[in-house]
């Protein structure tokens, strides 16, 4: 490891129960599992030194063993994703005896992620010390996904500090006034420290209003660095959406790297 360089996680919080799309981590596309793009694609990323996929649902672990990737097991018991990766960091710590300074969390329904958009997340967290985490975040270019309950909506400052998450179109746009509209893309990182601090908050109210995990950060008071991504990326929450996927992915320069 180079000197000074943080030790950093990827973990993939998966689980085959979803309202909107049941199974989803192993939905095909081009012939590899949903959970298989994911993971082999955070692998790529050369700023990662391990990638796990935290689940307790046989079919993902029977998979990503079949492949020779990494996986730990956790219980449902903690409905958010923040929560459960958290635990499983705790659990993979133990088993290896490594200890991790960042940890980023890729969530399973991104099968077009790339190693730039993890690399943006991660650089404000080695460029400023004090941040405590950084999400990143993209243009949001139709109606459709302006106003879809399944993209996750955010509102930051001037500075690019986040202000509030939301399944609702924010900000509105009532008063015909235009503003910047942006998604969170399902790539968020945080240090280690604060990991452990996330995972002793209770839930607060926002957070369960909305069903965004990351509003109990802010409603304690916390700053979380917005980082833009210029990159095109859909996220996977209705077979809808993965149709979308399955055909904008067939042209996808990354495939090559991983899909033999």
């Amino acid at each position: 490891m180079e000197a000074n360089k943080p030790n950093i996680i990827a973990v993939i919080p998966a689980k085959m129960s979803s309202k909107n799309f049941p199974g989803k981590p192993m939905a095909d596309i081009l012939g590899m599992p949903m959970i298989g793009h994911v993971y082999n694609r955070v692998e790529i990323c050369n700023d990662i030194d391990d990638v796990y996929v935290a689940t307790s649902d046989r079919p993902i672990i029977d998979y990503i063993s079949k492949i020779g990737g990494q996986y730990i097991e956790i219980p449902e018991s903690k409905i958010s994703a923040t929560d459960r990766v958290a635990e499983a960091v705790t659990k993979i710590e133990e088993k290896t005896h490594k200890k991790y300074d960042l940890v980023i969390i890729v969530q399973p329904d991104e099968p077009m992620v790339t190693s730039d958009m993890i690399g943006r997340a991660i650089s404000p967290m080695i460029l400023n010390p004090k941040l405590k985490l950084t999400c990143l975040m993209a243009e949001i270019t139709s109606d459709e996904i302006f106003n879809d309950r399944n993209e996750i909506k955010v509102v930051a400052d001037s500075q690019n500090n986040a202000m509030y998450f939301s399944r609702e179109p924010i900000p509105s746009a009532s008063r015909g006034m235009s503003f910047p509209r942006m998604k969170l893309v399902g790539i968020d990182v945080m240090r280690r420290k604060f990991l452990q601090q996330f995972n002793l908050m209770i839930n607060t109210p926002l957070e369960v209003a909305e069903g965004i995990d990351l509003n109990r950060i802010l409603e304690n008071g916390i700053k979380i660095a917005m980082t833009l991504t210029d990159q095109v990326t859909y996220s996977v929450g209705t077979p809808k959406d993965l149709a979308m996927v399955q055909e904008l992915m067939k042209d996808d320069y990354m495939i090559r790297k991983y899909m033999k």
